[in-house]
């Protein structure tokens, strides 16, 4: 048997079952796997030490009495900072909400993957209000990539990222408003889902916001996804339920119209080595059947930087609201951001930001539509620094690498990120797979056949 730390959720439940593994071992080996990497990674929060191996005995005596709540029962999972759970505070990253007191519960995503007996290992980090890809936070200082320590890991599920590079669980739950479980996923090299708006019942929920799963394979997020699907009546801007089927098969590709979207010409260029990775997981589905056609971006300058000046809106309403002690505790760069213009807007600015963020969701919509599944970058550009909160270092355009991403929260359209390969110097490289609106299963169908046909995939990081 492989290290406990590198078997997927699948392969934990099935140990379990067959009476090869124990829940306590698991936790135990997550545990010193954690202690391991986490002064070199900085992806945790908050470790659940002793509350880990309470919920891992419960587990094991559960399964000793053949009575498991779940499959996943005695699964590790890390569930990002700002996701509700009961008894852990959530500062959204920031310094400013540092003496912010527990939970009494949990949100509607951890509470369901609690329902199954998943054991909680704990909180994986986030910046500051969740506002920048970027694993820099005032409250959490630097999580770093595992693949290369100087470099980003993205964000912001920055911490969930990174812990699932590092093999500290099998399953990881962040949340994506704008590129945020697909951003830390490309530069980590893991696989992650942003669901269609309302499938994951959130708490509290927002126009883009989505809570997904950050895994090792596509076929452990969808062990999640049948789990966190199911319904609360918490969030108001939920999907009906609908009788999904996450027993994922691979596509087939045979017929398939795929759309090939390689140059956004909005926000950052896109990397040679990046658009190299993209076309060439496009050919290898032409091969397979598909037929591939080009698509054109429909991405404006006044859209992305009507994205950029919503954004600055909202985070601007809440950072004017703090006090001035907390003021000063926030990133200066993120208040820099969120303060430079959207102190002077009008109420007609505002408007007409929002404004082009429907005419983006609009524009996706009808891109998107003749084609059952559209390939692109998920990020223009590889991991940067690892202590910079935004790739050109400018809270005046701090977010021009997410304009492949964005667009899907707005439209509500399911998107993922699957490794495809690596750079010349040993980056990860993510392609972005983009389904029609509410198509969350095909497009796990479509990750799981690009699983198999990507070159093979080199072994995940280990601590020096």
């Amino acid at each position: 048997m492989a290290e406990i730390h590198e078997l997927s959720a699948v392969e934990l439940s099935q140990a379990f079952a067959r009476g090869e593994l124990s829940p306590v071992q698991a936790v135990e080996a997550a545990l010193a796997r954690i202690e391991r990497w986490e002064p070199r990674l900085n992806a945790m929060y908050r470790v659940h030490r002793e509350g880990a191996l309470e919920q891992a005995r419960a587990s094991e005596t559960r399964r000793r009495a053949g009575e498991p709540l779940s499959p996943l029962d005695g699964v590790t999972l890390t569930v990002k900072e700002n996701i509700y759970t009961r008894g852990d505070p959530a500062p959204i990253g920031t310094r400013a909400n540092e003496d912010t007191p527990p939970q009494g519960a949990d949100a509607p995503p951890a509470a369901r993957l609690r329902e199954t007996g998943c054991v909680l290992l704990g909180k994986s980090t986030m910046p500051d209000y969740g506002m920048l890809s970027s694993g820099l936070s005032s409250l959490h200082g630097v999580t770093r990539n595992p693949w290369r320590l100087e470099r980003n890991t993205s964000g912001s599920s920055s911490g969930a990222g990174a812990a699932a590079a590092a093999g500290y669980a099998p399953l990881h739950l962040g949340t994506d408003i704008g590129g945020s479980v697909r951003l830390p996923a490309t530069h980590c090299g893991i696989f992650a889902l942003k669901p269609s708006l309302g499938r994951v019942p959130i708490n509290p929920p927002y126009m883009g916001r989505v809570a997904g799963p950050m895994t090792r394979s596509v076929a452990d997020a969808a062990l999640m996804m049948a789990v966190l699907s199911k319904p609360d009546a918490r969030d108001f801007m939920a999907l009906p339920v609908q009788n999904i089927d996450w027993k994922i098969r691979p596509a087939n590709p045979k017929g398939l119209r795929i759309g090939l979207l390689t140059d956004m010409q909005v926000g950052l260029k896109v990397e040679p080595q990046v658009q190299a990775a993209v076309v060439a997981a496009a050919k290898a589905l032409e091969k397979a059947g598909a037929e591939v056609r080009e698509l054109k971006s429909f991405l404006t300058p006044e859209m992305a930087d009507g994205m950029c000046r919503f954004f600055e809106a909202r985070s601007y309403n809440d950072f004017v609201q703090l006090a001035k002690e907390r003021q000063a505790k926030v990133l200066p760069f993120v208040a820099e951001w969120c303060s430079w213009r959207a102190r002077d807007f009008s109420g007609r600015d505002v408007m007409q930001a929002y404004g082009q963020v429907m005419a983006m969701r609009e524009a996706a919509v009808a891109a998107c539509q003749p084609f059952d599944i559209v390939l692109s970058p998920v990020s223009p550009i590889l991991a940067y620094e690892a202590e910079l909160p935004a790739p050109n270092n400018d809270p005046h355009d701090a977010l021009p690498h997410i304009a492949f991403t964005v667009p899907y929260n707005m439209s509500e359209q399911p998107a993922a990120s699957v490794n495809w390969g690596y750079s010349a110097e040993g980056l990860p490289i993510g392609v972005q797979v983009i389904g029609r609106r509410f198509d969350d299963a095909g497009v796990l169908r479509m990750s799981l056949l690009l699983e198999e046909v990507r070159p093979q995939q080199r072994p995940w990081p280990e601590p020096a």
